[in-house]
């Protein structure tokens, strides 16, 4: 998916939704059990419930490695589902990969070859060789790890250390920023900012002005959908606001596809209304 067509989905459904699959086979109602694939049943309904609401899908990879060999078929047919019944929908590999470059390239080829993923995120700490290998497909995107809502974020990535970009002292998320846009472009690469960080995100429009951001961490994790966009919105909207928890598991009863499109359609509303502000 190209950038253009990206911000098209958003204009037309009102919404920078992406709803998170991270699907939990402990979590989903008990009477999904009974079916030959409860974690793609599960996805199918949440999938079909909200579909209209949002404008793209992040299955956490982790979910479905957990599961073993039935679990990467539950993933396959959950990407292959949205790809097939949800016109323009932007997908999102949330694998957190990160090694060597011919590692990297096969990591590429499973997320964005075998089960034609548009994105897949990647975790920045092994530096360029690690990364430029997702940037060799065409229409598919790197969505970086630069600053994380998680208490041990600030282990490593608010230390100041030496740009080599500016040569000024800067914290080692704005290094990852500035060196990495030396990589990719606002047309093939995003970062991870965490929604619990919206204080930082005008500082990290400096660097990026123009790249969209996935934020994660609106609705059961506390983050402030208006300080994000207060914060964080360009001119091509630039966002894509992740909840997972709040809308997948609104309900863990029969209802619980229903209770996921209300809690969809809370968000999409607020969402429309910050869009008709800002655009």
């Amino acid at each position: 998916m190209t950038r253009q067509q990206l911000f098209e989905n958003i204009k037309s459904k009102r919404s920078f939704l992406c709803v998170g699959l991270d699907t939990d086979i402990t979590l989903i109602p008990k009477h999904l059990l009974k079916t030959e694939d409860p974690i793609f049943e599960f996805n199918k309904q949440i999938i079909d419930a909200t579909k209209d609401l949002c404008v793209a899908y992040k299955p956490n990879i982790a979910f479905y490695e957990s599961q073993g060999h039935a679990g990467w078929l539950s993933l396959e047919k959950t990407i292959s589902y949205i790809n097939q019944n949800c016109k323009n929908m932007f997908t999102i590999a949330d694998a957190k990969r990160g090694d060597i470059g011919n590692t990297s390239k096969m990591y590429a080829q499973a997320f964005f070859e075998k089960m034609n993923f548009d994105s897949i995120t990647v975790a920045p700490y092994m530096g360029e060789d690690s990364v430029v290998p997702f940037l060799d497909y065409k229409n598919k995107w790197v969505i970086l790890l630069a600053l994380t809502s998680n208490k041990g974020a600030s282990d490593f990535q608010f230390l100041e250390t030496v740009s080599p970009v500016e040569g000024n002292k800067g914290m080692v998320f704005k290094n990852v920023l500035e060196i990495s846009k030396k990589w990719g472009t606002a047309d093939n690469m995003m970062y991870v900012v965490g929604a619990t960080k919206a204080d930082m995100l005008t500082e990290i429009r400096k660097i990026v002005p123009d790249s969209f951001l996935l934020i994660p961490g609106v609705g059961a994790q506390g983050g402030s959908l208006q300080e994000v966009v207060k914060n964080g919105m360009n001119k091509q909207c630039g966002l894509l606001v992740n909840s997972t928890r709040s809308i997948i598991y609104a309900s863990n009863k029969e209802d619980f596809a229903d209770k996921a499109r209300e809690e969809a359609l809370l968000l999409q509303k607020e969402m429309q209304v910050l869009l008709d502000k800002c655009l």
